[in-house]
């Protein structure tokens, strides 16, 4: 692979991620059902919106869940794969759909537990650095990992004024990021 191919495939292989997070994002945060007059949420909105509208035409939402968002995920993840493998060299022809849906699916999969995963951490770290903090990434981190941390402090209340639901949760997101990992 050249320099200029190997260039070209970071800059799409970035650029194409960060738009698919920011799509799985939008998908968290309407599932649970998070601040939407958030200035970050708005940015999400408002950067998702021009791919999301059309599918939304044609996939509704069902019981709460924006199942447009993730279809849309999943096309742009296909296409990512498919445009890096052009890029590298390979024929389209050559490498079969249901491999590369079946990757895209896992890297989809992967990508949500990354969300978590740097959420849980951010929170841990402003939690020692600004305790009570209203910054707007830190209230919509907290209000997509709180579904979560809350049901593990039900099995694991706070002891001592210490949390452990962050550090169990990161430890059960590492445990499934190693299983896709091992899918891939």
């Amino acid at each position: 692979m050249s320099a200029l191919s190997s260039s070209l495939s970071f800059l799409i292989q970035t650029l194409g991620g960060l738009y698919i997070m920011a799509v799985l994002i939008r998908f968290l945060l309407q599932l649970v059902r998070a601040d939407f007059y958030n200035p970050i949420s708005q940015a999400i909105v408002k950067a998702t919106s021009p791919l999301l509208k059309p599918i939304r035409k044609i996939i509704p939402g069902f019981g709460g869940i924006d199942v447009a968002s993730l279809v849309l995920a999943l096309i742009l993840q296909i296409v990512l794969l498919y445009v890096l493998l052009l890029i590298g060299g390979y024929s389209i022809a050559a490498v079969p759909f249901p491999s590369v849906l079946i990757s895209s699916l896992v890297k989809l999969g992967i990508e949500f537990l990354n969300i978590y995963m740097f959420s849980l951490i951010i929170i841990a770290i402003a939690s020692w650095v600004a305790p009570n903090s209203y910054n707007p990434g830190l209230m919509l981190l907290h209000q997509i990992t709180e579904p979560l941390t809350s049901r593990i402090r039900k099995v694991i209340p706070p002891l001592g004024g210490l949390d452990f639901s962050l550090m169990v949760l990161v430890i059960i997101i590492i445990t499934l990021k190693n299983f896709l990992g091992a899918l891939a």
